[in-house]
């Protein structure tokens, strides 16, 4: 797998929060950009928590979404990198996640996770959990 920097999928004009999907597989990575652009988000996406790290400081996202299990750096290290950070510690962030166990959502709560949504997601727990996080109404 080759290790692109994150890619930036940011549609200009929407006016939306920018959103910034951190998950190893392309389908879940597309199936998230197209629903949270058909509800006017902007989104960049990464390829692993490594190239989301990066993604995170260039584009200053409001938002971040990041999967679990990922290679280079995990969801649970990309996520506490993110809340140790001075610039970004009240980013809201999902983790967007195969993983049920009640083990992993108490460890992301531990590493400073906003909402935990479990893989595959219902369309309006997703878009739920995204406007829980950033306080904002659907």
């Amino acid at each position: 797998m080759s290790t692109v920097d994150a890619q930036s999928d940011v549609e200009s004009g929407h006016g939306g929060r920018k959103v910034l999907v951190i998950d190893d597989s392309a389908t879940i990575r597309q199936a998230a950009t197209l629903l949270l652009k058909e509800n006017n988000y902007d989104v960049v996406v990464a390829e692993d928590g490594f190239s989301g790290l990066s993604a995170c400081a260039e584009h200053k996202p409001d938002i971040a979404l990041i999967d679990v299990m990922m290679p280079r750096i995990d969801g649970f290290q990309a996520c506490a990198l993110i809340r140790n950070s001075e610039e970004f510690n009240q980013l809201p962030i999902i983790m967007l996640t195969s993983k049920d166990s009640e083990f992993d959502k108490a460890k992301a709560k531990l590493v400073g996770a906003n909402e935990y949504v479990t893989k595959p997601f219902d369309r309006e727990e997703f878009l739920s959990a995204i406007a829980r996080a950033m306080e904002i109404e659907q």
